[in-house]
């Protein structure tokens, strides 16, 4: 078998981080149709640490445009609290930069328009680029303009040729979405006006580490990303970054501010904190990265436990949120719809489908009370407290809340 390379440094990837075996898509819930047909495909879930650069990713036996095809079910505007977590992004760009009607700000991975809505009602001029023609529609329909495309170093060059230059490109939880990371870089560098600025988000991945959120880990997220890893990125790209704030947002994120090598922005305090902190973590260390397989098999082995408690009582349990990071979680344990009777989703494209792999029915969270789980399972445990809020009528029947990670708790 062929040795994998690093995706950034082309460097021999030998150290295994955690095979999670072979996996289907995470967000490919099948239709009632494709599950009859029993021929769902599954493909290496294997992530690996590079021992040059420290970036940490999966193997990519699965092409970027079948993933996020025209049917990608992702729609962030279903997220009430990330729709918040966006005005709020907006309103302190806007006020921290200086935004008007003579800047433009660009979105890369714009979704359903569900950020640059709140810079449009502002006055700010904005551009969405999306590669999923089902949510840039859906961001279109409510007046975001929007231009279909996978970005990388050749468009981001054919958008400045057509003059598009940013005051502000904002990239949320997209980059480690991307097979091609350096050249999905390149592409801000042409766009990017000489003092303009770029905001990554991206989950830690210290806090993957220290915190076993190996359901983080599906195909479509191709990197697992630190400050340490990125900036290298950056630098290879004439980029850089100089400011960072930290974020409660899926399980802990980075907001990372970075701008051209060249350009006055100054280093933060905020920015040296973070990289003495990865430091002292041993980011740069490869054993650092050993031994988290056993933790991940922990994590598993609690949650089964709990199943079989919950069995031999007699007591029924379902998941709330449809969620990635669930299928992976629910596949690498081996649940399935004899396990968990269903999986409530406020998303409708989802409704009426059942989970890749697990095969647990999805429906609608009208449908909760007509249940009536004795334990309700949140597979999207970074938004345990929204999700937890919607359903407190549960308790009316006596039923409780689980999280199952970074181990599985019963929630009071």
């Amino acid at each position: 078998m062929t040795t994998p390379v690093c995706r950034f440094c082309r460097t021999p990837l030998t150290h295994t981080l955690v095979d999670l075996g072979a996996q289907p898509l995470a967000n490919s819930n099948l239709t009632a149709a494709e599950l009859a047909a029993g021929n769902e495909r599954t493909y290496p879930l294997h992530a690996r640490v590079c021992s040059e650069c420290f970036l940490v990713q999966v193997d990519d036996p699965v092409a970027a445009d079948e993933i996020f095809d025209s049917g990608y079910a992702y729609f962030s505007s279903y997220s009430a609290s990330w729709v918040e977590h966006a005005r709020r992004y907006a309103e302190a760009m806007i006020a921290r930069f200086g935004l008007g009607a003579d800047s433009l700000v660009v979105e890369v991975a714009s979704n359903d328009g569900y950020l640059l809505q709140h810079f449009k009602a502002a006055g700010v001029p904005v551009l969405g680029i999306e590669p999923t023609a089902n949510t840039a529609q859906a961001a279109i329909d409510k007046g975001v303009p929007t231009e279909v495309m996978f970005f990388n170093g050749e468009t981001g060059r054919e958008l400045a040729a057509r003059g598009v230059k940013a005051d502000l490109m904002a990239a949320n939880n997209v980059l480690a979405h991307v097979p091609d990371i350096g050249g999905f870089v390149a592409g801000f560098r042409e766009v990017l006006k000489p003092e303009g600025v770029l905001t990554f988000e991206f989950p830690h991945f210290l806090n993957m580490l220290e915190l076993v959120q190996f359901d983080t880990i599906y195909h479509e997220h191709f990197s697992y990303l630190s400050l340490l890893a990125v900036a290298q990125v950056l630098r290879a790209n004439g980029l850089r970054a100089f400011d960072v704030e930290l974020l409660p947002t899926h399980g802990g994120s980075l907001r990372l501010f970075c701008a051209h090598e060249g350009s006055s922005h100054q280093e933060t305090d905020a920015l040296k904190t973070l990289r003495a902190r990865e430091a002292a973590a041993g980011l740069h260390k490869l054993e650092t990265y050993e031994g988290y397989a056993a933790r991940v098999d922990a994590v598993r082995d609690s949650f089964l436990a709990f199943l079989k408690a919950a069995k031999a009582d007699g007591k029924s349990v379902a998941a709330y949120g449809a969620a990635a990071k669930g299928n992976t979680f629910l596949n690498y344990a081996g649940v399935t719809d004899k396990d968990i009777v269903a999986a409530f989703d406020a998303n409708p494209h989802k409704q009426g489908r059942f989970l890749p792999g697990s095969h647990v029915p999805i429906l609608s969270p009208e449908r909760v009370a007509e249940v009536k789980p004795d334990y309700v399972l949140i597979l999207p445990w970074n938004l345990k407290d929204e999700i937890m809020a919607q359903l407190a009528y549960i308790r009316a029947w006596g039923g409780r809340f689980v999280i199952a990670s970074p181990k599985t708790e019963i929630l009071d």
